[in-house]
């Protein structure tokens, strides 16, 4: 919950970063080769295998078979224990299996070779380690068997045969400190499997999406740092929306819209504490004058994300430029405080007491708005092409206002109501008269097209019209009808131009989910069904899904795990299951 690492198929840590999700990695081949740095821990020969999460954890276990032998490694990222580990055991199932072991530390984001050294570590005689240190940074390599370490590396065959445990953990730590003691492996990973199912215990229990929501909720929690309280949006950057393309984008930091999103998913689901966590990081990261508000923040409210691009990296399937930091956190997305006050609204509603210093933050931000909601900006998908007057962006506008007001008409707060009352009322009439097209009886992308975009299914989402209003409905089949490719939908039309990028695109999972949603407020169960069980189907082998889906390849693609696509999924099994997500 600070952190996160992808392990592949075969063993390989192939991206991790350190100490926090928004650190340059360490491990890097995903974006680049092995000698970018990976951690390599499978079986030298050809094997079947098959990967779980133990119970309702992160607890990653990964079985391979081989003409020889089965053998298991165990991954596990400790929590609560203010240290950066991960412990891998090998564990000998069956006969005797070959392992290979390689560890490749690469610093900077897989360019900068490290000082490896083998060690006696503080524990004395038979604590042996090996270190790979640059800069400010100390890995730190602990073993049951770590014969050498060269070239740069440590790399290693050995065999496990039936009853056999190996265990090995890597620690980071700033290379200023001493190297930390050994982890107690068994006590640690008890405490972590237990932290986890008890977080987990308090899911919703029933229902048949019950095991996807559980492990998407435990995604949103896992991308929400245990420190700060800030909500990444996925743990990794660059994966590509395209392959070989160049719409590769840095998604490891706090978007407000998407943290909020993640917050409305937890709270209808009964995580009350985590808005409280998050709430604290909000007013820390937006403290200050509210037309200094961006869209996005780094993991501990930092402001300063540059964009720029490392040349020295392959990229994921050949898609160049890979990219770190994010230019859009330059642009103006008026949007994002709409979704921002939905979500502290749902929590007022749920019982969160507001605080008096939360509420004047908020009422700062909604009469900020009321000077500028009319200004045309880069929309809900960070646009890079012209400003536009987007549909989308207007609503969250009505529905920043609407939630103002309930808070003064519902919950005895104070606040200039008639003023926001007058404003939401003058941006719900504009919304009807510029962003809808009476000719095809559907809402429109921004008030200049004819074109649809799918974040227009949040029109009764989030309460602006019922959702059976015939303008929702008409809407819904004009997205049907332009966006859906291949049964599930893109997030608009590359072709229009609009966003001023080259290449294409894949369906938007998120988008497909919006529609499982709208379907099922509008009362058309059965394709909201149909639809969800195609997209529960789309996830990983161990229930993870990324944010977009290729069709004709049949794989994910684009930046994973995604927060958008798992909290989605959660407000579509929602809506399936009849719970009110729109109240506030």
């Amino acid at each position: 919950m600070q952190t996160c690492a992808l392990v592949s198929l075969g063993g390989s840590v192939d991206w991790l970063c350190l100490p926090r999700f928004d650190s340059p990695s360490s491990f890097t081949a995903i974006l680049g080769t092995p000698d970018n740095g990976r951690w390599l821990l499978g079986p030298r020969d050809p094997a079947r295998t098959s990967r779980r999460y133990v119970g309702d954890t992160f607890i990653l276990e990964t079985t391979h078979e081989t003409a020889t032998g089965v053998v298991r490694v165990i991954d596990t990222m400790p929590t609560g224990d203010d240290r950066a580990d991960i412990v891998r055991c090998v564990v000998g199932v069956s006969g005797t299996v070959t392992m290979e072991h390689e560890w490749v530390v690469r610093f900077g984001y897989g360019k900068i070779k490290p000082w490896v050294s083998r060690q006696t570590g503080p524990g004395g005689k038979g604590d042996h380690l090996i270190t790979a240190v640059a800069g400010p940074d100390l890995l730190v390599l602990r073993g049951t068997r770590l014969p050498k370490a060269s070239d740069g590396r440590h790399c290693d065959q050995f065999d496990v045969s039936e009853g056999q445990t190996l265990t090995f953990t890597t620690t980071w730590i700033p290379s200023h400190l001493p190297v930390p003691t050994a982890l107690d492996v068994e006590t640690t990973m008890a405490i972590t499997k237990t932290q986890w199912q008890e977080w987990t215990d308090r899911c919703p229990s029933d229902g048949p999406y019950r095991d996807v929501v559980a492990r998407s909720l435990l995604v949103l929690r896992l991308l929400t740092h245990s420190g700060t309280g800030g909500i990444v949006a996925a743990p990794t950057t660059s994966l590509p929306e395209d392959l070989g393309g160049g719409r590769n984008w840095d998604y490891r930091y706090c978007w407000l819209r998407d943290a909020s999103l993640t917050l409305q998913a937890l709270l209808v689901s009964g995580f009350l504490d985590e808005t409280k966590l998050w709430r604290e990081w909000l007013i820390r990261a937006v403290g200050g004058d509210p037309e200094d508000l961006q869209i996005m923040y780094a993991v501990d409210g930092g402001r300063e994300l540059p964009e720029r691009e490392l040349d020295h990296l392959a990229g994921y399937a050949g898609s160049r430029p890979v990219r770190v930091g994010n230019g859009a956190v330059e642009q103006r997305q008026t949007d994002v405080l709409g979704e921002v006050m939905m979500a502290l609204a749902q929590g007022r509603h749920l019982g969160l007491e507001e605080s008096d210093r939360s509420w004047k933050i908020q009422r700062a931000l909604v009469d900020d708005l009321g000077k500028h909601w009319d200004d045309p900006d880069n929309g809900l998908w960070e646009i890079r092409g012209p400003l536009r007057h987007f549909t989308h962006s207007r609503v969250m506008v009505w529905a920043a206002f609407d939630r103002a007001i309930s808070g003064v008409e519902d919950h005895g707060l104070h606040g200039p109501v008639e003023k926001w009352r007058r404003l939401r009322d003058r941006v719900h009439a504009e919304v009807l008269e510029k962003g809808f097209d009476a000719g095809r009886n559907t809402f429109t992308q921004h008030y200049d097209t004819t074109e649809v975009d799918a974040s227009l299914l949040l029109i009764p989402i989030s309460g602006f019209l019922p959702p059976d209003d015939p303008r929702v409905l008409g809407t819904i089949a004009a997205i049907e009808a332009d966006l859906m490719r291949d049964g599930f939908l893109l997030r608009y039309r590359t072709a229009s131009g609009v966003d001023g990028l080259t290449g294409d695109e894949n369906p938007f999972l998120a988008c497909s989910f919006w529609l499982v949603q709208a379907y099922a407020l509008a009362g058309m169960r059965d394709k909201a069904t149909a639809l969800m069980d195609r997209l529960v189907a789309l996830a990983n082998d161990v229930g993870l899904l990324a944010e977009e889906y290729d069709p004709h390849e049949r794989r994910m693609v684009g930046n994973f795990p995604q927060a958008f696509s798992h909290l989605t999924l959660i407000g579509a099994a929602h809506a399936l299951a009849g719970i009110d997500t729109v109240k506030g």
